[in-house]
Formats: structure tokens, C-alpha cells, sequence
């Protein structure tokens, strides 16, 4: 038996941030907006989220990011997605101040909880997903795929 984990695209969030608070190896990106759009679901990202970024003394930063979507049917999603950034030094002070970058020069990978009392969407609660995003200087861009 194959036991091969297969991925299906979910949704792409894209996610306004603002300007970061800085606490020396804690920060706290405020999401303040945005859309996300699969092929079973689109709509908006409420404002209010954040992501909370530990930097570790290897320099990896451990994100964890709380915020909500709702739909176009009004749906609402929280979500809670966890996380690790690695890139050079270099590419992460370019990050902090907002310089754009290649998005292949950071690895940023996570494993995103949906939580939602939609029936029509509890196929996001039942499944296990895993998410890959690019950081741009005002939003977050963050690929969702469901293991099969």
C-alpha cells in the first residue's frame, strides 16, 4: 500500500500586516485586513489578527498566528496557524525593514487549525493542512494544501 501523503491546493490567503511591534526576540505583526480565495471558498480576512514571532537563538523565528476569515456567505473561520521562518541573517534584517526579498531565500513553512461551526465548511476542522508563505513589506501571502 502507497502510503505517499498527497496534497490538494486548499486556498491562498493574502493577508494586510502593519507595521510590526518589536520586543527585541519577541514581535507582534498586526493583521489588519485582506482575501483569500480557493476553489471552494472566498471572502475576506477580518481585521484584529496578529502574528506573535519568537526568534530563537539559532535564528529560526517560531510564528504563531491568530486570525479570521469570513466568507463570502458569511461565514466565519478562526484560525490559528503555527510556524517556522528560517532565512540568513541578512535576509531577515532585510524582512524587519519591510526591504522586499526573493521569497526562495526565506524557507517559511506552517500547520494551520481551522475552527468553525459552518456546516457547509467542516471539511477545514476534519483535515490536516499545511501551508507555505512569502513575507512582502505590507502583507503575508500564505498557500494552503489538505492531505488527502
Amino acid at each position: 500500500m502507497d502510503t505517499t501523503p498527497n496534497l490538494e491546493f486548499a486556498f491562498e490567503v493574502r493577508a494586510q500586516v502593519g507595521p510590526p511591534m518589536d520586543l527585541g526576540t519577541h514581535r507582534r505583526v498586526p493583521i489588519i485586513g485582506g482575501t483569500f480565495e480557493g476553489p471552494r471558498l472566498r471572502g475576506q480576512v477580518l481585521p484584529g489578527g496578529s502574528d506573535r514571532q519568537v526568534t530563537r537563538a539559532d535564528g529560526a523565528v517560531e510564528l504563531k498566528a491568530r486570525y479570521t476569515l469570513e466568507t463570502d456567505h458569511g461565514e466565519q473561520i478562526s484560525v490559528v496557524n503555527r510556524g517556522i521562518r528560517v532565512a540568513s541573517p541578512e535576509v531577515i534584517e532585510k524582512l524587519k525593514a519591510g526591504i522586499p526579498v526573493d521569497p526562495a531565500l526565506v524557507y517559511c513553512r506552517t500547520t494551520p487549525l481551522f475552527i468553525t461551526a459552518a456546516p457547509a465548511l467542516q471539511w477545514l476542522t476534519s483535515s490536516v493542512f499545511v501551508g507555505s508563505a512569502d513575507r512582502y513589506p505590507s502583507e503575508v501571502v500564505i498557500r494552503f494544501w489538505r492531505f488527502k
